[in-house]
């Protein structure tokens, strides 16, 4: 693959605090408002347009969508659409995404587990499907060392998860069960304090003592260290083979009906980006960081930038299991009514691309559309 054209643009660019993503229908406290975005390369020069004249593309400011704001800045998204149009727009929020996806404001979103399996479920399955994975990992335990030096030291201090009922809250609940701690899963009182911070105002909190340590995504986690903090646990390392979906693409079953050569065509686009990320990491993360300086207007240094982004595989494995694993952990907590899954996904137009790769596909565990 012909390197992308920004490939040699070096400047540091900063994540927007990492917002991830409720279980529960509520918003997250980043705020709704979608941002349309100008991309340097929408169209693909002298392409013919496919059965849309413009596909209409949501995602996240942040490093664990990495897929879309590589694809999209280097154009090689665009290049697979011939003359359709790439229209992006980031969100802050989960719940505002799936908003716009209902409200066909976007076609195909990038997002966390927990409002597709939220979005999926409210509908009873009409409004989206799965259709590949983006990102794993990038979520960590950090702690104050001086305070906290085993994890079983948390017992009676105060931890924080970025939102009640988000993916990271979620997971650290049912660590907690786990080890045989009691917690009660709203108010987060407990064998140990479950405290629901934003995820921009947790290194503050963390760094001025309020805070004992945070179970938080990239790039808070690395700030934290950053702030003095240590990494006493990578989440992980609790899951098969050490990964666990942090990011997946998803779609408007209408949009998929209507329009299934555009939805291969972003898939060819997203595979071919995946596979430019993974084989020239560095010249990825900085046109990621690239994105991110014009979304966000702010640089994260690089004690912040590089172990975040190496914490964060990027892969077209959409990594079911967790999924399904991720929606169990929240109803045993109590924060989510047992979710009926099937149908959530259809990979089979990501596995026709994989196969022409001469990649294996991937698999959607019992899941699937029928």
């Amino acid at each position: 693959m012909r390197a992308p054209r920004t490939t040699l643009r070096r400047g540091l660019a900063a994540a927007a605090a990492l917002p991830l993503l409720a279980v529960a229908a509520t918003a997250c406290g980043y705020g709704s408002e979608a941002k349309d975005d100008d991309a340097k390369s929408n169209v693909s020069a002298g392409g013919k347009k496919l059965s849309a004249d413009t596909v209409k593309i949501g995602y996240f400011p942040n490093l664990t969508h990495a897929t879309a704001l590589v694809g999209i800045q280097e154009g090689l998204i665009a290049k697979e659409l011939g003359g359709t149009t790439v229209k992006p727009s980031t969100f802050n929020a989960g719940p505002s995404e799936i908003e716009a996806l209902n409200a066909g404001s976007i076609d195909i979103g990038f997002i966390g587990p927990s409002p597709s399996i939220n979005g999926y479920a409210k509908s009873k399955g009409q409004s989206l499907r799965i259709i590949g994975g983006s990102a794993s990992g990038g979520v960590k335990l950090v702690v104050d060392p001086k305070k906290i030096k085993t994890l079983d030291d948390l017992k009676g201090k105060k931890i924080a998860t970025p939102q009640l009922g988000n993916t990271q809250d979620v997971a650290f609940l049912n660590w907690i069960s786990e080890k045989g701690w009691k917690v009660d899963a709203q108010s987060g009182k407990g064998d140990v304090s479950v405290v629901r911070s934003d995820n921009k105002v947790t290194p503050d909190a963390f760094k001025s003592g309020s805070l004992d340590g945070a179970w938080v995504p990239e790039p808070t986690a690395s700030k934290l260290v950053a702030e003095g903090g240590k990494v006493l646990l990578d989440e992980s390392t609790l899951w098969p083979d050490d990964k666990f979906v942090i990011t997946n693409i998803i779609v408007s079953q209408k949009f998929l009906s209507e329009h299934p050569d555009v939805v291969d065509a972003v898939l060819r686009g997203t595979v071919n980006t995946n596979k430019w990320i993974n084989a020239n990491p560095d010249e990825a993360k900085a046109s990621a960081n690239s994105a991110l300086e014009k979304l966000s207007g702010k640089a994260l240094p690089a004690d912040v930038l590089d172990p975040a982004w190496k914490s964060i595989q990027i892969t077209d494995d959409p990594l079911a299991a967790t999924l399904q694993a991720q929606a169990d952990h929240a109803v045993k907590a109590g924060l989510l009514e047992k979710p009926d899954l099937k149908g959530i996904y259809d990979l089979k137009p990501l596995n026709k691309i994989l196969e022409a790769e001469g990649q294996p596909a991937v698999a959607d565990a019992g899941l699937g559309a029928e």
